[in-house]
């Protein structure tokens, strides 16, 4: 392999625009070997069309830029709301604040009319100022620090307790400052463990629980049980089928003590597919198993294998699965659905990814072409690996490429690195196809990232900023105000009163 040089070939032309439905035209500049083509909705196709409205995305907001555009949340969200329907189960949706830290999202959520799901303090008091109802609110941080407590307590939006120590920390803080009102709470199930149910460590058994409620002082605390909570980790409809029937029976027994249970929630991971093609999949998936070696036709960074993906192809999604999991028979011989219905249950859920399918795409610009000192050709784009990066070993997507007006190289295929400085900086474990060429200055879209993919993991390390958030909408782009809020933590001198700073007296770091 050779350094990718500038070509003169005047096939194609490879910057010209292209019909906002061209969407060949769009893949034939970059795919993966072997091809895994993303969905793509209206609005990236029509983006990804304009190299100059990319372009000036990338002048005006810094790249990579994440764009947002929420208009399928809605639709999303209607898939199971619709299934749920059908079942005559009531079902109250819970966005997943954690996906996707813009408030555009806490927007069109409380737009759409569903609650929200958030996992810290300032989600908390973001969605808050953003004018949501504390009854429509549902924290399900895995720990929850004495502020949060305390906010949870001071507002009355609904807690869900994991484990013991957090009960009982939170039973004290609730007695320390007694409002009047009852406070909704849900108990975090552990399911057992099945060949089909991984451990977690979330939760505590429905025996702990049980024991809990019945000599806990939760009536004198102002405590209100009012729901079973559980997540999986997994998709399988009828893993959460039996989960679900583990939820009932521990509500059954909370009732027995009393409580007045008025929900089961089965959590997030309601399961959505990045890809249409089923046989790209498993094409990919057989050949990435007969690549055992780095050479030319590894299909993974030196040939090293992926073992924990996420499963960007999947069925069923969404209202079919959910009208799977409420049609599965229960031990008791009657249907998830039935189960709900004859106890006056509503359903809840707190899809993040699912619903964000379809919201948001990453712009990243190419600054560097290259090779490693064994000659495998490199791509180096103005970004890091951990603002496109969940807890898979690789985002089995492919990117779209945008053409600059640079000269282009030859064909070549190539791996894309970015900005950190180790030699495992992989932006994607997976060797890309380039026909065209690349050039500098050329534009490389990351589809379908709205979803854990963009902020879940992304770091400022190397002092370099955060990605932007843009939000597209009728006036055009609007930087969204999440990036105005700082993730670092006020520093003494900061946050002492302003009178104290200005007279020195402010207490020292």
């Amino acid at each position: 392999m050779t350094r990718p040089a500038p070509s003169s070939s005047t096939a194609a032309d490879p910057t010209a625009d292209h019909p906002p439905g061209d969407t060949e035209a769009l893949r034939r500049r970059c795919g993966g070997l072997p091809p895994l083509s993303a969905r793509l909705e209206p609005w990236m196709r029509e983006l990804l069309a304009d190299r100059r409205a990319c372009s000036a995305l990338i002048e005006e907001y810094g790249s990579p830029v994440n764009v947002h555009e929420f208009s399928a949340l809605a639709r999303n969200a209607s898939e199971l709301e619709s299934a749920a329907a059908r079942h005559g189960v009531p079902l109250r949706i819970f966005v997943a604040r954690k996906a996707n830290k813009t408030l555009g999202l806490v927007e069109s959520a409380r737009r759409a009319g569903h609650g929200v799901d958030v996992g810290s303090h300032r989600e908390l008091s973001q969605v808050l100022d953003q004018g949501y109802a504390p009854e429509d609110v549902v924290v399900t941080a895995a720990v929850k620090p004495p502020e949060l407590l305390r906010l949870v307590r001071d507002t009355g939006v609904v807690l869900v307790l994991d484990n013991l120590d957090e009960a009982e920390a939170f039973l004290q803080a609730a007695a320390e400052n007694r409002t009047g009102g009852r406070q909704p709470v849900a108990l975090r199930l552990a399911p057992t463990p099945t060949s089909g149910i991984a451990p977690t460590r979330f939760g505590e058994s429905a025996a702990t629980w049980q024991h809990w409620a019945d000599h806990a002082r939760t009536s004198a605390a102002g405590l209100r049980i009012d729901g079973v909570h559980f997540h999986l980790h997994g998709y399988a409809a009828q893993h959460r089928a039996l989960a679900l029937d583990e939820a009932l029976r521990l509500g059954d027994a909370l009732r027995d003590l009393g409580h007045d249970l008025r929900f089961i929630d089965i959590g997030g991971g309601v399961p959505m597919s990045y890809l249409d093609d089923a046989g790209q999949w498993d094409a990919f998936w057989t050949a990435h198993d007969a690549s055992t070696s780095d050479g030319a036709d590894a299909v993974t960074w030196r040939g090293e294998p992926l073992r924990q993906v996420y499963p960007y192809h999947q069925e069923p999604v969404r209202g079919e699965w959910l009208e799977q999991v409420l049609g599965t028979r229960l031990p008791t011989g009657e249907t998830a659905a039935v189960a709900l219905r004859e106890r006056g249950l509503e359903l809840r859920c707190e899809p993040g990814r699912s619903l964000l399918d379809g919201c948001g795409l990453t712009l990243s610009r190419v600054v560097q072409r290259t090779t490693t000192s064994d000659g495998v050709p490199l791509v180096g784009l103005e970004m890091n690996r951990t603002q496109c990066r969940s807890t898979s070993d690789d985002f089995l997507v492919d990117p779209l490429l945008v053409p600059g007006d640079g000269p282009r190289s030859a064909p070549l295929h190539a791996f894309l690195v970015g900005a950190y400085c180790i030699e495992a900086e992989l932006i994607l474990r997976r060797r890309l196809e380039f026909p065209q060429g690349v050039a500098i200055g050329d534009l490389l879209a990351f589809p379908n990232t709205a979803g854990y993919l963009m902020h879940i993991l992304e770091s400022a390390s190397h002092q370099i900023p955060l990605a932007s958030n843009v939000v597209l909408g009728p006036q055009g782009p609007r930087r969204d105000a999440i990036d105005a809020v700082s993730p670092l933590r006020p520093w003494a001198q900061e946050s002492a009163p302003a009178a104290e700073r200005a007279s020195g007296t402010a207490a020292a770091i």
